[in-house]
């Protein structure tokens, strides 16, 4: 881990040098929301909800996600070293940073989310991450959702033209002026208590609902395979 210097060089040049260059490489991409009046109303009538994401496709979406400031959205972000340098840009884009991940502190994460959530309506989760397997939904969210009593909300994410990194999810990177397709689905409602089989069943239809939704999102800008 960085010491204490170099996270205070951090958060007082870096971060904000890497934010501007971030928005700056942002506000070349133009995002179009899908279903975000239903979404709106959700969360109007009182509902409670954790977006779900893939790792591969969340960079496109980081300059819309300031549009929910007033929500005061967190995300869980690694504590690995790339983490310490994520979470302060993080904070810059108006989400708040919750640290831990499935192979280091997940437990101390995951409880401080569900915290989190007690005073806060919304978060946002990635679901496969840190490091995969890409499309696989880890049992974290599911967790989450039951002990938050939040719904989860499927977010599809898409993109016309984008690079490719060489990465364990190959993940995508918008090109400027590409087209950013971001749909909500209907909020997925889990049970506070369910043995582990139904526990699982729900696991893999949430799994299932995010592959097969992005797929068809894929497909609707241009891809002939998913991506």
């Amino acid at each position: 881990m960085p010491g204490a210097y170099q996270i205070s060089l951090m958060k007082i040049f870096v971060a904000p040098l890497a934010y501007f260059l971030l928005r700056l490489y942002l506000s070349t991409v133009r995002v179009r929301p899908l279903h975000e009046d239903a979404l709106v109303q959700f969360l109007k009538g009182g509902g409670k909800g954790i977006g779900a994401i893939w790792h591969q496709r969340f960079l496109g979406v980081l300059g819309y996600v300031t549009k929910f400031r007033h929500l005061s959205l967190s995300i869980m972000i690694s504590m690995s070293r790339d983490g310490d340098w994520i979470a302060p840009v993080v904070k810059f884009l108006g989400l708040r940073p919750v640290r831990g991940s499935s192979t280091r502190g997940g437990k101390e994460a995951l409880a401080a989310m569900v915290k989190d959530l007690t005073s806060n309506q919304a978060a946002l989760h990635v679901v496969d991450g840190p490091q995969g397997p890409k499309g696989v939904v880890k049992a974290g969210l599911i967790r989450l959702a039951q002990l938050s009593r939040a719904a989860i909300i499927p977010v599809y994410i898409s993109v016309d033209r984008a690079w490719t990194a060489r990465s364990w999810d190959r993940f995508l990177i918008p090109r400027p002026f590409s087209r950013v397709r971001v749909r909500f689905g209907e909020p997925i409602d889990v049970p506070e208590q369910m043995d582990e089989e139904a526990f699982e069943a729900l696991r893999l239809a949430v799994e299932k609902k995010m592959i097969q939704g992005h797929a068809l999102d894929d497909r609707h800008c241009g891809w002939e395979r998913p991506l």
